[in-house]
Formats: C-alpha cells, sequence, structure tokens
C-alpha cells in the first residue's frame, strides 16, 4: 500500500534555472528575512550546473517571480541580474605581477 503524497509540488516539472526549487520555496515563506532570502540566493547559485551565467539565469527567474515587491528576494534577485560594474577578471600569474610588458 501506497502512502498518499503531501507535498503536491514533489512531481512538479523541476525549472532548469531553479534546480532544487529553493527560489520558489523562498517566496512561499511568509515573514523571511533578507538575510534567509542571500542564505537561500547563495545555495541556489551553488546549485547552478557549471559555466551556467548566473545574472542571466537570476534575470529570468525574477521574471517569472511573484510581483511582490516587498519580498526581500525580488530585490536580491534584482540586483543579481544587474551587469557587473566590476567587469574585468582577476589576473594571475606573472601577466599579474609583471606590468608593461612589451607584445
Amino acid at each position: 500500500m501506497t502512502k498518499p503524497d503531501k507535498d503536491p509540488d514533489k512531481h512538479r516539472d523541476k525549472d532548469p534555472d531553479d534546480p532544487k526549487g529553493l527560489i520558489r520555496e523562498a517566496y512561499k515563506l511568509d515573514g523571511i528575512s533578507e538575510a534567509e532570502c542571500r542564505s537561500i540566493l547563495v545555495d541556489w547559485a551553488l546549485s547552478l550546473p557549471p559555466g551556467a551565467d548566473y545574472a542571466q539565469t537570476a534575470a529570468r527567474l525574477a521574471s517569472q517571480a511573484p510581483r511582490d515587491a516587498d519580498h526581500p528576494m525580488t530585490a536580491l534577485l534584482a540586483a543579481a541580474s544587474a551587469p557587473s560594474l566590476n567587469s574585468h577578471r582577476r589576473r594571475g600569474g606573472r601577466a599579474a605581477r609583471v606590468t608593461g610588458l612589451a607584445n
């Protein structure tokens, strides 16, 4: 005899942008704080596949999110999807230590 499934979202199609359903579940929690949402957002980012574009994925989730401007996850997704002001990457090795190399 099988038990009835108590979680109706369990068999819902997985969203590739939210593989664990963390963002969706965060919106269901009443009274969640910004710090808790930030923690969830970090866990969500770590669950993305290697090479995934974090900002584009956050932008897609922000566009699908409930239109609750007061929810802390809404502001965090908007911030995560904004283009980075510091777009250059860290340089390592000799190129970082030596300046003015002739090409």
